[in-house]
Parts: C-alpha cells; structure tokens; sequence
C-alpha cells in the first residue's frame, strides 16, 4: 500500500500539465467503463476508446490558443502555421503571432507521456488490461511518474508554454488571480 501511495504523489505533480476537462472526464467514466476493473471484452474495448479520445484530446490541447476578443472575452482557435484559425472575429488582434511552433510538438509529446502514465498506473486499467503488472513491475511502478515528471518539467522549463488553449486557464488570468490572492491575503 506504501508503493501505490508514493506512485500516486508522483502522479499528482504530473497531472497538473493536463487538460483539467480532459483528465475529469477520464477520472470519472473510467471507473464505469472498465467495470472497477471487472473487465469484459466490451469494457476492454470502451475503456480503449475512452483512453483514445482522451489523448487525442490532450495533445488536441497543445495546438489551441486563446485572445482578449473586441468585446473583452476570451476567444479561442486552433494553431496553425500562419496563425491562430478562430470563427471570432479578431479585430484589432494579430493573430499572426500565434503560429504553430516546435514547442507546440514537444508539450503534445509530453502531455501525452503525463496522460499515459496516469492511464498505465490507474489501478482501474491496469487491473483490466494487464491485471499483473503491479505485482511483476514494482520497480517501473515506482519509477516511471518521477521519471516522466523530471523530464516534462524540464521540457517545460527549457519551454515553457505561452499557449493559453482550450482546456486550460488563461495565462493572463491566472497571474491575475494570484495577485488578487495575494492582495486579499495582505489586507485581512
């Protein structure tokens, strides 16, 4: 029981980088869908789907951006090499400067690995699709979310996302909301 704790306190790091949408979603349907890892062959095969589209959600994600709107809502569009494809209208925004990067490739790359260990390691899965693999690989069980988090962090910080997509919190609002904390903190 010790190990599972210590794999899970590795896996809450890691699930910061993902899409909050998408990991909610996984977290509450794969339970029902692999039958709390009673599986059949149907529950095998919507459980793959599930984890499927949860992935293709979270580097989805990666190439997704969003902008103040003339109305002062947020906007959002999909990354493109010549910019950020919205159906808003932009107004006085460049979206030009939202071009696709080798950055974009890179986070898509590691969010997936965040996503995939946290669907390798739930005991949900795990028990469905490889009932034995907690028994047999301790060491990888144990090893893989310090691993993959020292890599994604250091990805991150080597480069870091300006991107504010879908699935994510503004970048912008975020700062605000620290510093509203931190103005509501001062003053009681």
């Amino acid at each position: 029981m010790a190990n599972t704790n210590k794999s899970l306190t590795g896996l809450e790091s890691l699930i910061k980088l993902l899409p909050t949408g998408t990991l909610f979603i996984y977290l509450l349907l794969n339970p029902v869908l692999t039958n709390d890892s009673e599986c059949s062959t149907g529950n095998k095969v919507m459980s793959s789907i599930l984890v499927a589209l949860c992935s293709f959600s979270c580097v989805f994600s990666c190439f997704t951006d969003s902008f103040k709107g003339v109305d002062g809502s947020t906007k959002f569009g999909i990354v493109t090499k010549k910019g950020l494809w919205t159906y808003a209208e932009p107004g006085s925004v460049d979206l030009s400067k939202y071009k696709l990067r080798i950055a974009d490739f890179v986070h898509a790359g590691f969010v997936l690995a965040v996503f995939g260990t946290l669907v390798l390691l739930d005991a949900n899965t795990a028990s469905c699709f490889y009932p034995r693999f907690r028994e047999t690989q301790k060491t990888l069980v144990m090893a893989l979310p310090p691993a993959v988090g020292v890599a994604s962090a250091a990805i991150f910080a080597l480069f870091p996302s300006k991107r504010s997509g879908i699935g994510y919190a503004p970048i912008a609002e975020e700062v605000g909301a620290e510093e509203e904390t931190k103005k509501a903190s001062v003053s009681a």
